[in-house]
C-alpha cells in the first residue's frame, strides 16, 4: 500500500522572498494562505500581473534594494534605509548618489575584489590531503 505524498508547502513570507517581492505589498490571498512548491513554480514560470507589477515598480524588499544599488544589506542599514523602496525611489537615490551610497559601493567593490583574489589563490594552490 502506497501512502499519499503530501505536497511541499511554505509560508507566504518564504515564497515572497523566493519571488523577490515585499510580502506586505502582495495580495491578501497570497499573504493569508500557504504556497505549494507547484504554485511557486507556476508563479515563477508565468507571473500574474500583480507579481510583474511588484517586480517592476516595487515596493521592493531589502535584498532587492541592495542588489539594485550595488551594495550589501548591511550597507542599506548603515545608510539609514530600513523601509521598502519603490523603483522610482531607488532610481532617485542612484541619481543623487549620496556620500554613504558612494562609500558603500566602494566597500562592496573591495569585498568582491578580495573574494576574487581568494578564489584565484585557492585555485592556484594545489590541494593538500
Amino acid at each position: 500500500m502506497k501512502s499519499q505524498k503530501t505536497p511541499q508547502t511554505m509560508k507566504p513570507a518564504t515564497a515572497a522572498k523566493k519571488l523577490g517581492v515585499y510580502l506586505e505589498a502582495t495580495p491578501a490571498q497570497f499573504q493569508e494562505g500557504v504556497v505549494s512548491r507547484d504554485e511557486l513554480n507556476a508563479l515563477q514560470a508565468d507571473p500574474p500581473e500583480w507579481l510583474r507589477d511588484l517586480r517592476r515598480n516595487g515596493p521592493h524588499p531589502r535584498q532587492v534594494i541592495a542588489a539594485k544599488l550595488g551594495i550589501s544589506i548591511g550597507g542599506l542599514a548603515r545608510g539609514g534605509i530600513t523601509d521598502p523602496l519603490t523603483t522610482e525611489q531607488i532610481d532617485a537615490l542612484k541619481a543623487d548618489s549620496p556620500d554613504w551610497l558612494q562609500r558603500e559601493r566602494a566597500t562592496q567593490a573591495e569585498v568582491r575584489k578580495e573574494a576574487l583574489r581568494i578564489k584565484e589563490k585557492n585555485k592556484a594552490e594545489p590541494r593538500r590531503s
